[in-house]
């Protein structure tokens, strides 16, 4: 969570290693979007290397869990189901 704002964790089942890198190629690439001032192109490109990235993480994309429960991803704690739970850690 980030300012009240749920944000969708990794996908727990991926190996360390494959997580890992993952987390290495998200991290390069957020720095290639940072680095890329002023070059469309090269900013697009770094700009979906950080998408793919974050899809193979679990982070984007479809949901990585299969109990059924929503993807409340980006939403703000308090208007979803974990309102009081939120609300708690607050105190």
């Amino acid at each position: 969570m980030v300012r009240g704002r749920l944000w969708r964790a990794s996908n727990r089942a991926l190996p360390d290693e494959k997580r890992q890198a993952l987390v290495d190629e998200l991290m390069d690439a957020r720095r290639t979007v940072r680095d890329a001032k002023g070059d469309e192109a090269a900013l697009r490109k770094a700009r979906g290397r950080v998408q793919a990235a974050k899809e193979a993480l679990g982070e984007r994309g479809p949901v990585w869990w299969d109990d059924g429960a929503p993807d409340f991803n980006r939403y703000l704690a308090k208007n979803t189901p974990y309102a009081d739970w939120f609300a708690a850690q607050c105190d």
